[in-house]
């Protein structure tokens, strides 16, 4: 770690693990080194006015997705679409970030071949970047392309996590059966239409243009794809042992059974990401299984799947996590609501996108405001009743983000 010159921030309300407190912190190469210490010639930042808490670790963020896409099938270079997404995460407070990295077959943006070129650029960034970048390799289980660049990204500089996706099987499923209530995917009577269907067709019109290939194209890939589904379950133990041999944290995402639940945790994954009703929830938390949902939900007071609502699995103990999904803003402005709503105090919502998500990827150096824990701090102008703003980010002890107000 690079050396970092001492900085002090005092006179802010600090976010502790379980209280709120005035007190000055201190950090240089890269730690936190004392608190309500001396100055001892350090740069002393004023924080009065500010909250000052752990920085967001960002379990799943699609986002950056919009910077290499700005517009359906209009792809720009991933270069500079990565720098403007740091400069973005920095901007927003989070100082670590899980990008989900979607791995499928279709082409385009979520192909295995702009994976390829997502990781290899992160990897060649890295020394430019403000915040920690990493990658969830969020693998669409009927990708098979997929498993040697998940075998690589594993043995990289920058350990990732892994999802397991399969919306294949979703895209699939009968319209009679709601999609937070549909079987295990790999149930042999899983109730799906053929790909023939004129529904699917229509349902594959936003895919294609993603993909930038005609729907006809689309449905014609996809039943080729579709027939390989009895290779999935080889192809899921493959990535799985792969998974464990690494110790990379892994996720299911949108459990929508208690079967698939267990299935992936049989497999190593003890984070559920989305569950999709009360019931998963419930068997996740009793397993001590971590539970995600997004700081969407919270902050637009429900899901916009008409999925259960991320403040209902708060107050019912069913959320630990709380991940920016697809808008970075929203880890900042989801507390706020929940506050608002009377959810729970600052102190003990704070640890869903610090403490907890820090705990589930294995990222034991982070996520809490202690002596000795990495300096990722956030400085929060938030006055009584108004909406919060990120006024400074640092990113291990480095200012990876300043915004001084007009007013100022």
């Amino acid at each position: 770690m690079q050396n970092h010159p001492a900085i002090v921030i005092e006179g802010a309300t600090v976010v502790f693990a379980n209280r709120l407190a005035p007190a000055a912190i201190r950090f240089e190469d890269g730690r936190i080194t004392a608190i309500d210490g001396a100055r001892d010639g350090a740069t002393v930042i004023d924080g009065r006015g500010h909250l000052l808490a752990p920085a967001f670790v960002d379990i799943h963020g699609d986002a950056f997705e919009r910077q290499i896409m700005p517009r359906p099938g209009t792809m720009l270079p991933v270069a500079p679409a990565l720098l403007e997404t740091d400069r973005q995460l920095a901007a927003n407070g989070i100082a670590t970030a899980y990008h989900a990295l979607t791995l499928s077959w279709e082409p385009g943006l979520r192909s295995v071949q702009n994976g390829r070129a997502v990781v290899s650029t992160l990897n060649t960034l890295s020394p430019r970047l403000t915040v920690d970048n990493r990658v969830q390799l969020r693998w669409e289980t009927f990708c098979f392309e997929a498993i040697d660049l998940i075998r690589e990204a594993l043995n990289g500089p920058h350990l990732p996590s892994i999802a397991f996706n399969d919306h294949t099987s979703m895209l699939l499923l009968d319209p009679a059966v709601t999609m937070q209530e549909r079987p295990f995917e790999l149930d042999p009577a899983y109730p799906a239409l053929e790909p023939e269907n004129p529904v699917f067709e229509h349902k594959m019109n936003e895919r294609a243009k993603r993909a930038k290939i005609s729907p006809a194209q689309m449905v014609e890939l996809f039943s080729a794809i579709w027939k390989r589904r009895p290779e999935v379950q080889a192809a899921i133990e493959e990535v799985a042992a792969l998974g464990r041999a690494a110790g990379a944290p892994m996720l299911s995402h949108d459990d929508s059974q208690i079967q698939t639940r267990d299935f992936y945790r049989e497999r190593g994954a003890r984070i559920s990401e989305f569950p999709m009703n009360r019931r998963v929830a419930k068997a996740a938390r009793d397993a001590g299984d971590f539970i995600v949902f997004g700081a969407p939900n919270a902050t637009r007071g429900g899901s916009h799947l008409a999925s259960i609502g991320a403040a209902d699995m708060i107050r019912e103990g069913l959320c630990d996590i709380l991940a920016s999904d697809y808008y970075y803003p929203a880890m900042l402005l989801g507390l706020a609501r929940l506050k608002a709503d009377g959810v729970g105090s600052i102190e003990s919502l704070w640890p869903l996108v610090s403490a907890n998500p820090a705990r589930a990827l294995g990222l034991t150096d982070r996520g809490v405001i202690e002596i000795g824990r990495r300096a990722d701090l956030v400085l929060v102008e938030w006055p009584e009743g108004d909406a919060p703003v990120v006024r400074r980010t640092f990113a291990a002890g480095r200012e990876a983000y300043r915004a001084v107000p007009a007013g100022n």
